[in-house]
């Protein structure tokens, strides 16, 4: 196993190799798609199995993603079926980059393709990943999986959901919340909304999230809710950022500026 830490500040890496893990280091936060395209290229197998790190996997459900691999070998992506804590299936026929696709009603009984695919846990071959570029390395932090599973179907390839493979996906309870946190967490699905949506020639969403969540904040500021407020302040930065030209790898300074 591989784990990729991306500057932690708790002992998870010392824990990881002493359970025999072979870790990659960050000294800085790189985000989750380049993370993850770091521990891609590090590893040396045929198939990579990309996890989160709030992701536990059902005994099973890896021997049964190469067995879908194996069964469906003209497909691009196979990922399991991912549970949530409150025990749904989260199975999503539409996404920001596939918004058409039939209608399916409830999560479905056996393996089916979709247009998306959560990012959270899935298996591909490593060398396809590599082929692809990877997750797109613009992004730090959401949509990255909308934009890689767009380009995966863009190729032909087919996306598989695998009923007999289950993880359970905790949401987030990997990262404890801090000052900040949910700013800057706002601020990047907003940048990265509208990057992801005009890298492939849709309407700008940002303007109409700048003046929605700049309205939402100032009703917030009036109940003077500040879990609210930051919420929304938050969404609003980032799509102004998205507007004045500014990057998600320049806020985390990994663009190299100072």
């Amino acid at each position: 196993m591989l784990l990729v830490d991306n500057a932690s500040k708790d002992a998870s890496a010392e824990l990881a190799e002493a359970r025999g893990a072979r870790v990659l280091r960050h000294p800085h936060n790189e985000g989750y798609g380049r993370a993850n395209n770091a521990g891609v290229r590090a590893a040396g197998t045929t198939f990579v199995l990309i996890c989160n790190p709030d992701v536990a996997i059902d005994p099973g459900a890896v021997a049964a993603l190469l067995l879908a691999a194996e069964r469906y070998p003209d497909a691009g992506l196979y990922a399991p079926r991912l549970v949530e804590p409150d025990g749904r299936v989260f199975f999503q026929v539409r996404s920001l980059l596939a918004p058409v696709s039939a209608r399916v009603l409830g999560a479905p009984e056996g393996d089916v393709c979709a247009p998306f695919l959560s990012g959270a846990c899935f298996l591909i071959r490593r060398d396809l990943f590599l082929d692809l570029g990877g997750f797109d390395q613009n992004i730090f932090l959401f949509y990255e999986d909308d934009d890689f599973c767009r380009r995966i179907a863009d190729g032909g390839l087919a996306l598989i959901h695998v009923h007999a493979a289950v993880a359970r996906h905790g949401r987030g309870r990997s990262s404890a919340p801090g000052p900040g946190r949910v700013f800057a967490s706002r601020w990047h699905q907003a940048w990265s909304k509208a990057y992801v949506t005009r890298k492939y020639g849709l309407p700008n969403p940002a303007p109409a999230m700048l003046a929605r969540n700049l309205a939402k904040a100032g009703l917030a500021r009036l109940t003077g809710d500040r879990a609210l407020i930051e919420r929304y302040s938050g969404s609003a930065a980032g799509a102004y950022a998205f507007l004045r030209g500014r990057t998600a790898l320049g806020r985390e300074r990994l663009d190299g500026t100072p």
